[in-house]
């Protein structure tokens, strides 16, 4: 399948990205810590150049952390960057910022402010962490993605002066493997996605690689052996059936997307750094 969801908005995001690059010192990357290569948009670094760069690694308490922190141990190689893992929500961790945006310029005034721009595809939590900074509702929030549509100046009032950017895709993604994955954690707007396709995939992930989060979730004696047995008796159990009694794997799939999305699966990666030389991802073995 080839995901392919570039709204115009997005476009004219990109314009306004680098028209403002030269007014910014510091540039965050908000990842989704169950995607981090999948979420990485080339275009971002394309546009960010020499600039000092935090990866943050959102939605920390929905992915595998042993393999959240191999990511960030695999990011942190790469120049100028600092990688951190976080939960948007909570105002302890999201705290931590600061003092890691103030840690790239320490030969620099405290009195100086620090011109920061947050960047990022759609859905992976950029409003609800400028949210949680800002002690108060500046953006808009949702599941839905490209919420945010309008660049937005945002203070902080300790220094930091916040630019927030609309989430942006590429135009075509090299991978299919990573349009599926993002398609699977909500990043991909539901009109552009086949929902019976996306959940085939993920079936055949969490068969492979997280076997008993599918048993704990759906009370499975025996684990259904291949994608479509799994999508059936995850239909049969949610009561996803059509007249006669016949499974309905579009709503079953939607029942999969949406517990793997939520949490209810428990704290799930799609995808780790596989080797040390670089961000080659694969599908992973079960932890």
């Amino acid at each position: 399948m080839s995901i392919e969801w570039y709204p115009g908005h997005m476009q004219k995001a990109k314009r306004l990205l680098k028209k403002g690059m030269s007014r910014v010192d510091l540039v965050i990357e908000v990842l989704d810590a169950r995607i981090p290569f999948s979420s990485e948009n080339p275009l971002i670094s394309e546009l960010t150049g020499t600039r000092p760069c935090l990866k943050i690694l959102n939605k920390s308490d929905l992915a595998d952390p042993k393999i959240t922190q191999a990511w960030l141990t695999e990011l942190a190689k790469k120049q100028g960057v600092t990688a951190h893992a976080l939960r948007a929500r909570d105002l302890r961790q999201a705290r931590k910022l600061i003092a890691l945006c103030r840690e790239q310029f320490p030969d620099s005034s405290k009195s100086k402010a620090i011109r920061v721009m947050i960047m990022g595809i759609p859905n992976v939590g950029k409003s609800t962490l400028i949210n949680t900074l800002a002690g108060r509702a500046i953006t808009k929030v949702g599941n839905e993605p490209a919420i945010t549509r309008h660049q937005q100046r945002i203070d902080l009032d300790n220094g930091i002066w916040l630019n927030d950017t609309p989430g942006i895709l590429w135009p075509r993604m090299e991978s299919e493997e990573s349009g599926y994955r993002l398609a699977a954690i909500g990043s991909i707007k539901n009109s552009a996605m086949d929902y019976e396709d996306v959940g085939y995939f993920a079936a055949a992930f969490m068969l492979q690689c997280y076997p008993d989060a599918l048993r704990r979730r759906y009370q499975f004696k025996e684990i259904p052996q291949g994608e479509t047995a799994l999508l059936e008796a995850i239909g049969r159990k949610r009561g996803c059936l059509r007249t006669g009694g016949i499974v309905d794997l579009h709503k079953s799939a939607i029942v999969l997307l949406q517990d793997l999305q939520s949490g209810a699966l428990g704290r799930i990666s799609l995808e780790r750094p596989t080797v040390p030389s670089g961000l080659i991802v694969g599908i992973p073995t079960s932890p």
